[in-house]
């Protein structure tokens, strides 16, 4: 293949191009591509789980745990949904153009604020490879061009997926280049995307700790970090214990291994006896692990100890800590002090500790008696997302389409002068 950077300055330039062509396009030739894209992907189904079975028999082989397993897995309904997402980002609003906001100034100039590309988009994922869909389409339709580096683990399954959504919309008009997959398995492909800062606009990393480090180490590239999720549930003193139970056991159980999973819950003590002996039996049929606080031993004996590192612990697994707490003050500085500004839940029918707890709790969503696992751009009406940023500059969330663009100011005068 040649000199990685070599290869990779290659596409940055194309990207480039790209960028400069697409940033101009209409909405009409940018949904014609989407929609494209996705009956493709419909079409080359058994091409891609044939890719996406040799991934997971190399990974089982490499011992992958079973919730990165779980990720990397396709199947016909997750093909469907990924270009299902493809058309749901079709049918939104192009935000390329929009008038944020304008004003007339004393001297006559009208100045708006509108909408524009970002430029070229870089990202860095591990394991799901219905990213390469999701990340491509977002970035078409909000103008940008992408390059996008996937985890070794999912490189048969990104190959195939990234080769039929570029031919579709390649073939619809959108310029060559505008995707492209890094075609590497080497680490120092991802490090040099990190300083890649004449070529990339932004890059935006989605994975584990390991990968974020790494950027934080490396990157001089302008970085959107996203999510690790150590996302709590608090059942409060005034919560209707019928409705936390299905509610814990959604956030918990449902697909352990994704961000926006609960990795602890709190409880208040005033309703610790009467809630956790049955909640935890109920964890426990379902295959979780708990680990607890010496309170929640006390009322369910034989439970694991949990240690300082599990309330921290973004488990992606049925692993779940479990904290009885003497107020909501306690509750919110838990969270505050170990969550990673996720998504953060309480259940509780007191609307004062609801109001004060979506107010003073940090994190980029925050809930009132529903999972945490809403969070989710699909969920949010956004068609999907580029990930779930837990930063606070320009995004926040799911980065939907808009999070995807930057502004420039238009200014019309008529022969004003300083």
């Amino acid at each position: 293949m040649g000199n990685i950077q070599e290869i990779l300055i290659a596409q940055g330039i194309k990207a480039r191009q790209a960028a400069r062509v697409l940033a101009t396009a209409s909405t009409t030739v940018k949904n014609v591509a989407l929609l494209n894209m996705a009956e493709q992907l419909e079409t080359g189904s058994q091409d891609i789980l044939k890719a996406n079975g040799a991934d997971l028999e190399l990974g089982r082989e490499q011992g992958l745990s079973a919730a990165l397993l779980e990720r990397l897995t396709l199947t016909d309904s997750r093909i469907r949904d990924m270009a299902q997402g493809l058309r749901d980002i079709a049918a939104l609003p192009d935000p390329v153009g929009e008038t944020i906001d304008s004003s007339r100034r004393p001297n006559g100039l009208d100045i708006s604020r509108v909408r524009t590309p970002i430029g070229v988009i870089g990202i860095i994922y591990e394991s799901r490879p219905n990213v390469t869909a999701d990340a491509a389409a977002l970035c078409l339709k909000s103008g940008n061009a992408i390059l996008l580096r996937g985890g070794e683990e999912a490189l048969n399954s990104n190959r195939v997926i990234a080769r039929i959504i570029s031919a579709a919309a390649t073939g619809a008009g959108i310029p060559e280049g505008a995707i492209q997959l890094v075609d590497s398995e080497d680490r120092e492909a991802a490090v040099f995307m990190m300083k890649m800062h004449q070529y990339l606009d932004v890059l935006i990393p989605r994975g584990g700790k390991g990968l974020k480090t790494a950027v934080l180490e490396n990157a001089v590239v302008p970085v959107i970090m996203t999510g690790m999720g150590n996302c709590h549930v608090y059942v409060d003193e005034f919560a209707d214990l019928a409705q936390a139970s299905p509610i814990v056991m959604n956030a918990k159980v449902q697909r352990p291994s994704v961000c926006n999973a609960a990795e602890t819950l709190l409880v208040h003590h005033a309703v610790a006896a009467r809630f956790l002996p049955a909640m935890i039996g109920e964890l426990q049929a379902a295959g979780v692990e708990i680990r607890g606080c010496p309170t929640t031993q006390q009322l369910v004996p034989g439970i694991k100890a949990a240690s300082e590192d599990d309330w921290a612990e973004e488990y992606l697994d049925l692993v779940l800590a479990v904290k009885v707490v003497g107020s909501l003050d306690e509750a919110v500085d838990h969270i505050n002090q170990y969550g990673t500004g996720h998504s953060e839940a309480i259940i509780s029918d007191n609307y004062t500790n609801v109001r004060r707890f979506l107010r003073e709790v940090d994190a980029a969503a925050v809930y009132a008696n529903a999972s945490t696992r809403f969070t989710d751009g699909g969920v949010f009406g956004l068609g999907a997302e580029m990930g779930i940023s837990t930063q606070k500059l320009h995004a926040r969330g799911p980065m939907g389409l808009k999070e995807l663009t930057t502004c420039k100011y238009i200014i019309q005068g008529d022969g004003q002068v300083r």
